[in-house]
């Protein structure tokens, strides 16, 4: 179908200039609307690959793998934590008690969740130590009812390490003067800054002293659970749930924290959908641009009927000239946009220097700059989509010119 002098007509086509600009523009329209799209699809979604893996290394880090709880509390943690770390993929364990509370300060009240922890084991499902600011770790000590805050929760009670705040837990005591709130002053005994939510909302105290304050006597919430690899841990509490059986409640990472990966999925799914319409614009331009050089170059067709080629030649010699332009402007916006994604932060930094302007302003969000993930298997999915309906919107156009008849059109030239 293919025959040289097809492919030699249909390239000489795409590149002549034509006698009516209208032609010509709409081409050139074609062109740089498939090179814009191809673009744009790259860089947004390398960009948003670069956010999830952003999101997910910041706070996957800081959250624990799996949890394990029982109701109202779970007695004896230390035997349940020995049947755990049996398990050959389970790194570490640490017990836990979690609630949310309202912390004060003489400059304003916060809302956190407070997670009371043992800072020897804590170590070992988490990297919160890693990332004190101020105080250590293990400056909780049990008894002195310590206080380690996020940064950011920090910076809006306006304290620092040593400073005391008032705890409120969601309870009420019951005295002869009435109904109080009740209330236990905590000392900052260290300050961290992991760059994720977690910095705005989590607190966290010995778990003798929430033992003391929640009465709890000696038991716990439950166990928090590390294991070898954060993305079998669904897999993992499935196994642990058949081995401890139903006394036990059974959570991992992606029933915690799925719900925030779900909409960053979804949402790079409308993003494609959305910016595909714009390739899709493209290969309809391709359409009117070719329909319109059919309607031109009537002519041309009849005198090359005339001299032998086919129906099949014909049509050869249109999907090549159309699918030219949109290969065309493919390989340019594949090109540009592959650039412009490995090297966006570098050119956003440029424009923040030049306007003097913050896309993110380190003060407000977690990070300071535009993160890109390039995946080849997305320029690769952009790419064949691109082509394909640059080849199918040249059918149309191609199959009208081949039902050209030259006696037609010779009798009015």
């Amino acid at each position: 179908m293919f025959t040289t002098s097809a492919i030699f007509i249909g390239l000489r086509y795409a590149r002549a200039k034509r006698r009516h600009q209208f032609i010509s523009f709409v081409s050139i329209f074609s062109f740089l609307g498939m090179a814009l799209g191809t673009l744009a699809l790259i860089v947004v979604l390398s960009v948003m690959n670069g956010f999830d893996k952003e999101i997910k290394e910041r706070i996957l880090t800081v959250v624990p793998h799996g949890f394990i709880d029982q109701q109202p509390q779970t007695l004896n943690w230390q035997t349940l934590a020995e049947q755990v770390t049996a398990h050959p993929r389970v790194l570490a364990v640490a017990p836990y008690i979690s609630e949310f509370v309202m912390l004060s300060s003489q400059r304003n009240v916060l809302g956190v969740e407070l997670q009371a922890i043992l800072p020897d084991e804590e170590i070992g499902v988490s990297v919160v130590n890693q990332f004190m600011q101020q105080g250590r770790f293990d400056d909780l000590v049990a008894g002195e009812f310590g206080l380690i805050l996020g940064n950011i929760a920090a910076r809006s009670l306006g304290v620092n390490e040593g400073d005391r705040v008032v705890m409120t837990l969601p309870e009420v005591s019951i005295t002869p003067a009435g109904i109080f709130p009740r209330m236990k002053r905590f000392r900052v005994v260290g300050i961290f800054a992991v760059g994720a939510q977690v910095d705005q909302q989590l607190a966290l105290i010995h778990i003798n002293d929430a033992q003391r304050l929640l009465r709890r006597g000696e038991g716990v919430q439950g166990l928090r659970i590390a294991v070898d690899d954060i993305y079998a841990a669904a897999p993992v509490m499935a196994e642990l749930a058949q081995q401890l059986g139903d006394n036990y409640r059974f959570k991992d990472w992606s029933q915690t924290q799925g719900s925030l990966f779900q909409a960053i999925k979804l949402e790079k799914r409308m993003v494609t959908v959305l910016l595909l319409i714009i390739i899709l614009v493209a290969a309809l331009n391709i359409v009117t641009s070719l329909v319109l050089m059919i309607a031109d170059k009537r002519g041309d067709i009849a005198v090359l009927r005339t001299i032998g080629m086919t129906t099949r030649e014909i049509m050869s010699v249109f999907i090549i000239q159309g699918a030219s332009v949109g290969i065309g402007g493919i390989v340019l916006g594949g090109v540009l946009g592959c650039l412009l994604a490995l090297n966006i932060s570098e050119v956003i930094a440029w424009f923040e220097s030049t306007l003097g302007l913050y896309v993110f302003d380190p003060n407000v969000y977690f990070i300071s700059r535009i993160p890109s993930d390039l995946r080849w298997n997305d320029v690769t999915l952009i790419a064949s989509v691109g082509f394909i309906l640059s080849i199918v919107a040249t059918f149309y156009p191609a199959y009208r010119a081949s039902k050209i008849e030259p006696a037609e059109v010779l009798r009015y030239e």
